[in-house]
């Protein structure tokens, strides 16, 4: 696990002539959007451009916006470059099973609190491009985004964003992401491929628009079911496991998969593909209107209804093959007998669902589109095929849902209460509710909110006895889950500081245990989240960052958490003397406190729970950063695992153990890339 020193300077050299020598040919972002309409694209002028100007130094800059495909917000993009992890799939608060594309879990309390079908396959969620995460853009120049992440282990991540208006009233947008990995242990190999395509269009008359989304998703990750544990291997630093990829693994030893950069050979492991086609038309009725401003007439429309349809047709298919298997293994963790010592297995849900949404909405105030009532009622139509007895299922849903919005034109208050009720189906009975009321108080204090959540759910369809990965010998009869969220929050901007906190309820929780067997709690418990982020200006360009968690399970129920949990910054934020440089370097830290986390199962692709052994870090995760910004060029370039150093050996060889039996890595050296360009 020698470093390249050599290797890491020479990408550094580049990277800095590079940058220097080209990258103030590009122009900024501006952040900001003109002459925009309630909630649509850009007002026309009707007014033509003159073939020459004089010209400004402002061609090369753009004037770019968005929204997601719930809200009618338009928000700006943030130019920060403090956080790696707000570009990065895996977030600061979660554990891997060592390799970026492994599946991952979060040490903070987050209950799945949404109501209706479920296919419960969510180890990956974190790779998934998704539709409420999805960007609608309008802007000004065609824009594109280019980013390259390359580190330790043959780590490799592509991302890729273009969007243009086609028409001053139609916007289109692609984005394509590569995640590609070999790992460090055996057979942690993984290539993930995911794209997405979006499309805005606006009538000029205002009254119509329409929003196209497209999504898939395939996902590749080999599993080796965590290291042997018959010998001390993590602390051998002579022998042939101070190389870690020499430690022997649970499984796909004899038969690992191979991993380049165009694709991936996974014989043992977890093969999920998933796609959504969304098409939402909407239509006003309402009120014109328009400003004259130089004897240029813009037009204006006030929406008092709206009337929309969505349809959605979703498909996910969810697989786990091993070729060749230990047939012991299998006995020993499943209880699965196989025919010979060594066999194929092999196990898949394939679900499609269709989704037709009709709403209106009436909008009280004409000038704040951010004022809204909405009702509407769905059908979801839901077929599953399953590879263990070649069976079919089909299904069907029918709920009814609401929402009250309002952002005052003040943006003092930000009110919200919205629910959903499932009427007829599988899922019948199941709903949620929610209400939050915001409030600005003043610049001192900031913002406050103080809400509540309650979710009465059907557990996901993975604990139905003719899912393909449910082992278990007993048949399973479960309750609906309930849970209940209660939270308040105060957010100082001025101060840089917000404090969280949430208190849930929690009945009939259904979990998984002993690496199959599907369990449900059966008594109430509760748990007590605190969430706090602070950041503190040191002297005027050195700055502490800090964010801690404090978890708290009331009563038996099968939750473990860590009792604290943190991160830290503590560096450098300036621009060093020129005017186009942002830089923010110095080191972090992250620390969870010893606690029962939950182990992994690789043939469910689930987390279970269990109380038999405690993980704890070694030492707090430590890393070393330098990330710049000048003007449209961002890098990023970071030693991770600082904390495996082994003063003995004189190499990184002391690696934390988040998840049982699941070493991290030990030094990770990344350098990131993020370009824009302005066509």
């Amino acid at each position: 696990m020698t470093l390249k020193f050599s290797y890491i300077i020479a990408i550094l050299s580049c990277i800095l002539l590079i940058s220097t020598a080209d990258v103030f040919a590009q122009g900024g972002i501006t952040g900001r959007m003109n002459n925009m309409g309630r909630g649509g694209m850009g007002a026309q002028t009707g007014q033509k451009q003159d073939s020459l100007k004089h010209r400004t130094g402002l061609e090369d800059s753009i004037t770019i916006r968005f929204r997601y495909l719930d809200s009618t917000r338009m928000r700006g993009f943030d130019s920060s470059v403090y956080d790696f992890t707000k570009l990065y799939p895996v977030k600061w608060h979660d554990n891997t099973l060592g390799n970026i594309g492994n599946a991952t879990q979060s040490f903070l309390f987050n209950p799945n609190m949404k109501a209706g079908w479920d296919h419960g396959f969510h180890a990956y969620d974190r790779y998934n491009f998704r539709i409420e995460d999805t960007r609608f853009y309008n802007t000004t120049r065609p824009y594109t985004e280019l980013g390259y992440v390359i580190g330790t282990g043959t780590e490799q991540i592509i991302d890729i964003v273009h969007t243009q208006n086609i028409r001053p009233n139609w916007n289109a947008a692609f984005n394509y992401r590569l995640i590609n990995s070999k790992g460090i242990m055996q057979n942690q190999n993984s290539n993930h491929n995911s794209y997405k395509f979006t499309s805005w269009y606006q009538s000029k008359n205002k009254r119509y628009q329409n929003f196209l989304l497209i999504i898939g998703n395939k996902l590749g990750s080999s599993e080796n079911g965590g290291i042997q544990t018959d010998q001390d291997y993590l602390n051998d630093k002579t022998g042939s496991f101070y190389d870690r990829s020499n430690i022997p693994t649970q499984l796909g030893n004899n038969n690992a998969g191979v991993s380049s950069l165009y694709g991936t050979t996974i014989n043992t492991g977890t093969l999920y593909t998933n796609s959504s086609y969304v098409f939402r038309q909407q239509y006003d009725i309402g009120q014109k209107d328009s400003i004259v401003n130089d004897s240029v007439t813009i037009p204006l429309f006030y929406p008092r209804l709206r009337l929309e349809h969505t349809a959605n047709y979703s498909t996910y298919k969810y697989r786990f093959k091993d070729f060749g298997a230990d047939s012991t293994y299998y006995f020993d963790h499943y209880g699965v007998l196989f025919d010979s010592p060594t066999d194929s297995l092999f196990r898949q849900d394939l679900w499609r669902v269709l989704t037709n949404d009709f709403s209106f909405y009436s909008f009280p105030d004409k000038k704040n589109t951010q004022q809204y009532i909405k009702l509407g009622a769905a059908y979801q139509h839901i077929t599953g095929n399953f590879s263990r007895d070649s069976s079919t299922t089909n299904l069907s849903n029918i709920y009814v849902h609401g929402e009250y919005r309002n952002r005052t034109r003040n943006q003092k208050w930000d009110m919200a209460l919205n629910g959903a009720f499932w009427v007829g189906g599988h899922n019948a009975a199941d709903y949620w509710a929610y209400a939050s009321l915001k409030r600005y108080i003043s610049r001192k204090i900031g913002y406050l909110q103080v809400g509540a959540q309650n979710t009465n759910r059907t557990p996901s369809y993975i604990f139905e006895t003719n899912s393909s990965f449910f082992l278990d010998t007993v048949p399973f009869s479960y309750n609906k889950e309930n849970i209940t969220a209660i939270f308040g929050a105060i957010d100082n901007p001025a101060a840089k500081f917000k404090l969280t906190g949430t208190y849930y309820l929690i009945n009939n929780l259904t979990y998984f245990e002993n690496y199959y067997q599907p369990k449900q709690a059966t008594s109430l418990f509760n748990v007590l989240k605190i969430d706090g982020e602070k950041h503190i200006s040191v002297t005027k360009t050195l700055v502490w960052k800090l964010w801690g968690t404090f978890q708290q399970r009331i009563g038996n129920g099968p939750v473990n958490l860590p009792l604290f949990s943190a991160r830290t910054q503590f560096g450098y934020e300036g621009s060093v003397g020129f005017r186009n440089l942002l830089m923010s370097l110095g080191v972090e830290a992250r620390y969870f406190t010893p606690y029962y986390a939950n182990a992994y199962s690789p043939l469910l692709g689930q987390f279970y729970f269990q109380e038999n052994q405690k993980v704890q870090l070694q030492r707090p995760d430590i890393a070393a950063y330098m990330h710049f910004r000048i003007r449209s060029f961002s890098a990023y370039v970071r030693a991770e695992n600082l904390n495996a150093f082994d003063f003995g050996a004189q190499d990184f060889i002391k690696n934390n153990v988040p998840i049982l039996n699941y070493p991290a890595n030990g030094l990770v050296f990344r350098i990131g890339i993020y370009w824009s360009f302005v066509n």
